[in-house]
């Protein structure tokens, strides 16, 4: 009797909690019934399961849906065709309700998985979520680290990890299948505040990184391949956003609701949408998430030419289009695009190829959008389509045997901490290293002053859209691991906003063999809706540093945390801080793994994925001029390190090593003679004033058949003359002709991470492609193969070769 009345009470705190957030949402108040339901799913995992239809008074068998003898197609279109229209608007919102009378249950599409499996979402949404059950997940290095690596085999693996966490989630009833991840905005300002989401201000490393993270999460091995990609299986299904031209968040009263991205067709190819064709077409992701800005005076989630014409239609996504939260919202109210009332926005977005609302507009508003005869009911249909062949890909209807044994062993696994500590040694970059000072030595460096606001850090090296970690390394615990730590923090907070705890980091300074300081910033200064105003430490940071410094009895080493660059030119001049270290927000084990660097566990190997500019740059434009290249008229320098030419704190791809590396250029193709037929007609490009233009100067690469004759191999020999085992990157850049005024200064078209033993030589070869990675999108949005000499740069001009590219009939 104990047991029934507990059991009694247990089930109305749920319809009461079920109420109140139905209250919350104001959604009608029968849809708990279908909430309900899910608590047989969540025992079952599968939709199509007899004894769950049965137990909600259905016989699975009058189902079709549930048919598994059926073409997908032939299961969506039943599913859909049972539905009323009401019901159907209940299912194309992030919170889809289901319909108890057919046996659909409700499903929350929106989970995260940017770094690790979260708990980030709506306060309403329980897709993924944390307890006794699950206390935690693995969380990664934030990416803007992880990219620093620029190993993709490391960013595969990561979303191997992340999914395979995610998926023992949902077999415990603790997570979705759906997670709105990665970011892969280009950070086109070092202001940016989403900067440690991304990786980095080049849309090739960019693109990179998100096909192969997506890989790591949806493929399934064996399937990668499948000719019907519509109905290939995933493991978990991936998101990249914000789509599109997306990277002002809240910027001196500037802020995403309202902004309208002024961007040009040049930019928009080359750069704003280059990640996302990468993510859907070579990562095949069943995901794009559309922004909260207008671009050129249109609402990204309104646009028809971005949205059904690019991803669905040009690129051949295979998913759904989802908005970001409450972008509809944003249209009516921020934008105020047309003037429209609620049912007219919601037209806009399912008419450009929305398919799912993070949100309610389209649960409320969309039944009556068909009514008043603002859009087609067939619209409605066409987007639950979409949403459910990506369901019934990941085995949400008739469950994943190939998953299904994974549970509480593989979270939190050694493995998988041990994958994240690696990733973030791989991840830190050596800036700085005069007299080869580190890596230090443990027998010599009886003790060790640790001292800054990020000595202790914990939740700071997380980051955001983070769960709950594992466990924390915090630095010095990581120290302690070598040597007898003297802690002192030296600010109260990371704004360090008084100079009282400097004296005491001083003193520990003067006793110790060796001093660390550990600084940066953290989500208090860079972060989702905060941009920065400068480059700058915050508080009193630059004068703790200098004053430190200037007393220490042994080497000052600096550990800067952050995601954006930072102006410290002061440190990088100070001859009394002789060694320099990026770690940016490295994850859980992420003090154990700066102490591996300092004490020579681990040789570094990491480049920096975007500019550090001197503060100065913040005077020279406003973050709202979104032009990559220089505005003369304007004196507005350029964007990223394609376009801007002035002095840096330290540039792109710029990082040391404890050793040292040579290139030996093998062989390399030197001609590519393009042989054009009478179809195919040169093109005009602009080159500055007294150049000599070729004949014919360049021809459209969708006009060219790029096979095999059009690519250039080259083999580069990297030997190892240093004293220390280590890892190197050969990253290639691309020169184009001399004086193309559209051309970029230099452009990454390659890289390859690679392991060399001392006294080591290894070869390393390349393929590439004049039409994939030699195009140049001049003014008018032509992407043209340039006739002429184009140049190849190894790193940083340690090794160079030319390319002539011409064309005859």
């Amino acid at each position: 009797m104990a047991n029934f009345t507990f059991l009694h009470f247990f089930t109305i705190l749920i319809f009461s909690f079920l109420i109140s957030r139905i209250s919350a949402r104001n959604i009608p108040y029968n849809s708990s019934i279908t909430a309900l339901n899910d608590l047989t799913y969540n025992q079952t995992r599968r939709v199509c399961d007899t004894s769950r239809f049965a137990k909600l008074g259905l016989d699975m068998n009058d189902f079709a849906y549930c048919d598994k003898s059926l073409p997908y197609a032939v299961r969506v279109k039943d599913l859909i065709d049972r539905m009323t229209l009401s019901e159907k608007a209940r299912q194309i919102g992030d919170t889809a309700f289901g319909v108890a009378r057919i046996g659909l249950p409700k499903y929350e599409w929106w989970s995260e998985a940017l770094h690790g499996v979260s708990n980030v979402g709506q306060y309403y949404s329980l897709a993924s979520f944390f307890d006794k059950v699950v206390p935690g997940a693995t969380s990664f290095p934030t990416v803007i680290t992880t990219t620093a690596s620029f190993n993709e085999s490391l960013w595969k693996a990561i979303g191997q990890a992340v999914s395979t966490e995610a998926r023992a989630m949902f077999n415990l009833g603790h997570a979705g299948l759906t997670f709105w991840s990665p970011n892969i905005n280009v950070v086109r300002d070092p202001r940016w505040g989403r900067v440690l989401e991304t990786p980095g201000e080049d849309p090739f490393v960019v693109g990179k990184y998100a096909s192969n993270y997506v890989r790591g999460l949806q493929d399934v091995e064996g399937t990668e391949n499948a000719k019907d990609l519509n109905s290939r299986p995933l493991k978990v299904a991936a998101c990249c956003k914000h789509y599109a031209a997306y990277d002002v968040d809240n910027w001196l009263g500037v802020d995403r609701y309202h902004f309208d991205s002024r961007v040009t067709e040049q930019d928009m190819m080359e750069t704003f949408l280059k990640p996302f064709e990468m993510c859907v077409k070579e990562g095949d992701v069943t995901s794009v998430m559309c922004s909260y800005n207008r671009i050129n005076g249109i609402p990204a989630c309104a646009d028809p030419k971005l949205l059904k014409g690019k991803i669905r239609g040009d690129w051949d996504l295979h998913g759904y289009i989802v908005s970001d939260c409450d972008s509809i919202e944003v249209m009516l109210h921020g934008h105020k695009w047309l003037g429209d009332e609620p049912e007219d926005a919601v037209a806009q977005g399912l008419k450009a190829g929305l398919d799912l609302d993070c949100g309610n507009y389209y649960t409320n508003y969309a039944g009556n959008a068909v009514v008043q005869g603002k859009v087609k009911e067939s619209e409605i249909d066409e987007s639950l389509t979409n949403l459910y062949f990506v369901l019934m890909r990941l085995g949400f209807f008739d469950g994943s045997p190939k998953f299904e044994n994974l549970g509480k062993e593989q979270i939190c696994s050694k493995e998988n901490i041990e994958l994240a500590t690696q990733a973030a040694r791989e991840g830190i970059v050596l800036l700085k290293n005069e007299d080869q000072i580190l890596p230090l030595n443990s027998k010599k460096v009886k003790t060790i002053a640790v001292v800054g606001p990020h000595a202790n850090a914990s939740s700071a090296m997380i980051g955001n859209y983070a769960g709950i970690p594992c466990k924390i390394t915090t630095p010095i615990h990581g120290f302690s691991l070598y040597s007898k730590v003297d802690y002192k923090a030296g600010c109260g907070e990371i704004l360090c906003k008084n100079e009282s705890l400097i004296f005491p980091a001083m003193k520990a300074a003067k006793k110790a063999d060796a001093t660390v300081l550990i600084v940066g910033l953290d989500l208090s200064v860079e972060a989702e809706s905060l941009d920065r105003v400068d480059l700058l430490l915050p508080g009193y940071q630059t004068q703790l540093i200098n004053q430190v410094a200037q007393v220490s009895k042994g080497p000052v080493i600096l550990v800067i945390m952050s995601a954006g660059g930072i102006d410290i030119s002061f440190a990088k001049n100070n001859p009394k801080i002789k060694s320099i270290i990026w770690a940016g927000y490295p994850g859980e084990e992420g003090g154990r793994a700066i102490a591996d660097v300092v004490f020579g566990s681990y040789n570094p190997g990491g480049k920096l994925p975007l500019t550090w500019h001197e503060n100065s740059y913040v005077d020279m434009l406003p973050m709202t001029s979104m032009p990559l290249r220089p505005i003369d008229n304007l004196g507005y320098p350029g964007r990223t390190y394609k376009f801007f030419n002035g002095s840096t704190v330290y540039p792109f791809g710029y990082g040391l090593s404890y050793t040292n590396f040579t290139y030996n250029l093998l062989s390399a193709r030197q001609k590519i003679q393009v042989k054009l037929n009478k179809f195919q007609h040169c093109r005009d490009l602009n080159y500055t004033a007294g150049t000599h233009v070729p004949p014919c100067r360049a021809v459209s690469i969708d006009d060219l058949e790029c096979g095999d004759d059009l690519n250039f191999d080259f083999s580069i020999e990297v030997e190892n003359i240093g004293k220390k085992d280590g890892s190197d990157v050969l990253m290639i850049y691309w020169i184009p002709p001399e004086d193309i005024a559209e051309a970029p200064l230099k452009q990454l078209i390659g890289f390859k991470k690679v392991f060399v033993k001392i006294g080591e030589k290894k070869k390393v070869d390349f393929v590439l492609n004049a039409c994939k990675n030699l195009g140049i999108v001049n003014y008018r949005a032509y992407n043209l193969l340039a006739a002429g000499g184009h140049n190849f740069v190894i790193g940083n001009g340690k090794l160079s070769f030319p390319v002539q590219v011409s064309f005859h009939r």
